[in-house]
């Protein structure tokens, strides 16, 4: 081959080559920006901008009075940015050793030598965990505030690489109080309670922000078209009371641990509305403590026992063929039915009594005597009546967790000869206790029957933004002539029957006692010679004029006392009293402004006195010398009149009638010495007022009641 031909094949394949490398240049550019371009520019986009979500604040849940029942408290991760641009190695080990030292003792979990250890192995390493956990346990602003004037974190995020993640934490400010009712939503997707069903509007919606890299490897916030700013959440304004709710816990928590009772709860709903102004849940744990770990009063449905006999009585007087004033005999309270027999409570029966007195002292035979009097071969137009009046259907009380209602009709699986009967007496039925507190709430308003509420209105910053009104469930339980039997009935059942040991003399209370055996599944009412109860009272307040319901279940009390008005009344009766004495709308006003007679008052430094006494718009006779410091009072009908104690510091003072604080501080400034007994104000001290004064000397005070 010839030269000339040599150098053209040379030129030739070089030809060809850059023709591959542009063809694999063209190819490669098209993958890339056709093939793989969206994955590179979002990675691109990652390395350049970095979306950062905002948590949205979520909102309280709030009580009737807006105090707070629940709320987010903000709290911080400690991390550091260990290659944080301005944390150069002068910087890092010129602070270290102090920063040790004060994270040792701020948290007091380790020596400082070991903090010192790890945070400088962790900056050897930080390629591999660049933003690194400082602190053992999340810390609250006060405290955030301390540690960020620790050294290197005082040089702020990117010369000390401080950087504190907020982690907002929900808080229930008045510890387990309504806990169950109040609710949570976890990471697991658990909702319960206020918290699960408003977690929506709770929730608000999170912001987003984009930050941007720039030079020294930092971030800086971004404005861009995708930014939304953070929305908080909505608080919740529920109906609870926190005074009641607080009585009805305790109340119900003294008489649970009297009876050793497994568990039990406590409604107070509002008559008028269907507020919920209380709702306590207590479960017996097995060192004997309790506290609220199920919600009870919505989720556990039981055999109500006798308070299920007021549906009874309606449906028997709608019938038109009872009256209240009927007699029927009882017999000796025993009655065969089948191969069942029934008993009444008092041993050897009532004997002949009225219709009235059988509801009142709660006899199971008389019941179903009339029952099968009225029903017997009718047992579907029983069955319909519980359905009228709505006994039926959940009461749909808005958050999670309410069991339905069973009440079987003729022909369902498990009706037999003995339903109706049984049903009568309240077995072979099961309600949860607000859905039997719901229907006896409907008798104390005149029948009608609203939904139980637990959230009045959803609020922005103290404003309503959404409200939610009463509903009306049944506009009339029953007619107004059997009403007015019925509220009398459970007039009569404190007046005269079981619940005898509720009457009291300043307001009446209307209910009915429930005494019920607990099934335990397929074994039946008796496991191994024992029987476990129910106990219960329902009912309402004041009689005459409803302002409040109330129901009480215990489950399981022991020490052999388990009937209703003994076990569940007391516990009505303290939330009750508790309800009444704070009140002041229900007690008639004092005619007139004058005072019948005036006020007395401890003796007191001068000043206080007439402060306090002007604060009360009580009239007082003045001193012409203000300079005066301690005084006693006396009063009249006109005003209260006030004297000058004359006290020398050369003498015993006269501190009868002081408070025991004044009495000291003037004993014990002149160098005497105080013993005293009894409580309230000074009636004798044992060295006589006007004494020479002789320091060291013990002065004996006797107040106006004794401890013994």
């Amino acid at each position: 081959m010839s030269i000339k031909n040599e150098i053209l094949v040379r030129i030739a394949v070089v030809y060809i080559l850059f023709v591959l490398i542009g063809i694999g240049i063209v190819f490669k550019i098209f993958k890339i920006q056709i093939v793989d371009g969206r994955e590179l520019r979002d990675k691109a986009k990652k390395i350049t901008y970095r979306n950062i979500i905002v948590e949205a604040n979520r909102g309280d849940i709030l009580a009737a009075d807006g105090r707070v029942l629940a709320t987010s408290v903000p709290y911080f991760d400690l991390r550091m940015d260990l290659m944080a641009a301005g944390l150069t190695d002068l910087v890092f080990y010129a602070n270290i050793d102090s920063l040790s030292i004060c994270l040792s003792r701020f948290f007091g979990d380790r020596s400082h030598y070991s903090y010192r250890s790890e945070l400088i192995n962790a900056r050897k390493h930080a390629s591999n965990r660049r933003f690194y956990p400082v602190a053992p346990r999340k810390v609250n602003y006060v405290e955030l505030k301390k540690i960020s004037k620790f050294p290197l974190f005082r040089l702020g995020g990117n010369k000390g690489g401080f950087i504190p993640v907020q982690v907002n934490r929900r808080i229930l400010p008045h510890n387990s109080m309504a806990a169950r009712t109040i609710g949570r939503v976890t990471l697991g997707g658990d909702r319960v309670g206020i918290e699960g069903a408003y977690d929506e509007e709770l929730s608000g919606r999170n912001g987003l922000f984009v930050h941007t890299r720039i030079p020294g490897n930092s971030w800086v916030e971004t404005k861009t078209m995708n930014q939304l700013e953070p929305e908080d959440g909505y608080d919740v304004l529920t109906t609870i009371d926190v005074g009641l709710q607080d009585v009805a816990e305790a109340a119900l928590h003294k008489h649970l641990e009297q009876h050793g009772a497994g568990h039990g709860c406590a409604i107070v709903m509002e008559v008028a509305t269907g507020d919920i102004k209380a709702i306590a849940n207590l479960r017996r744990n097995s060192d004997g403590s309790y506290d609220e770990m199920f919600n009870y009063a919505i989720g556990e449905s039981t055999e109500p026992g006798s308070t299920m006999k007021i549906p009874t009585l309606i449906a028997l007087l709608e019938e038109g063929k009872v009256n209240l004033y009927d007699t029927i005999n009882t017999g000796t309270g025993k009655l065969q039915l089948y191969d069942h027999v029934v008993f009444d409570s008092k041993e050897g029966g009532h004997g002949r009594i009225t219709v009235k007195e059988v509801f009142e002292v709660s006899s199971n035979v008389g019941v179903i005597k009339l029952v099968q009097q009225v029903f017997k071969g009718r047992e579907k137009d029983f069955v319909n009546k519980l359905f009228d009046i709505k006994l039926n259907q959940p009461v749909g009380i808005g958050i999670r967790g309410e069991v339905k209602p069973l009440i079987r009709f003729p022909g369902d699986k498990g009706w037999s000869g003995l339903s109706m009967s049984m049903m009568s007496i309240g077995y072979e039925v099961r309600l949860t206790p607000l859905q039997i507190l719901n229907f006896y709430n409907a008798i104390a308003n005149n029948g009608r029957m609203v939904k139980p509420r637990l959230v009045k209105a959803l609020m922005e910053h103290g404003q309503v933004v959404q409200s939610f009104s009463p509903e009306v469930i049944q506009p009339s339980i029953c007619s107004h002539s059997t009403l007015l039997k019925v509220r009398e009935v459970l007039e009569g059942v404190v007046e005269n029957g079981t619940a005898q040991n509720l009457k009291n003399s300043r307001y009446k209370i209307a209910g009915k006692t429930g005494t019920a055996q607990i099934a335990k599944g397929t074994k039946g009412y008796k496991v191994r010679g024992t029987v476990s109860y129910q106990a219960s009272f329902v009912g309402y307040f004041p009689a005459d004029d409803p302002r409040y319901s109330c129901i009480v279940v215990v489950n399981s009390p022991s020490n052999s006392v388990y009937y209703g008005n003994l076990v569940a009344g007391p516990i009505f009766k303290e939330i009750s009293d508790k309800v009444y004495a704070t009140s002041p709308d229900w007690f008639s006003k004092i005619d007139g402004d004058e005072y019948a007679e005036m006020p007395q008052a401890k003796s007191s430094r001068y000043k206080r006195m007439v402060r306090v006494l002007r604060e009360l718009d009580i009239p007082y006779e003045k001193l012409e010398n203000k300079k005066v410091e301690w005084v006693a009072t006396q009063s009249d009908s006109s005003c209260v009149k006030i004297k000058p104690l004359a006290n020398s510091e050369r003498k015993v003072p006269n501190v009868v009638g002081m408070g025991l604080r004044n009495a000291v501080y003037q004993l014990e400034k002149r160098g005497l010495r105080v013993k005293f007994s009894g409580r309230g104000t000074v009636r004798k001290q044992s060295v006589p007022a006007g004494s020479p004064l002789v320091k060291g000397t013990t002065v004996n005070l006797q107040l106006s009641r004794n401890d013994s």
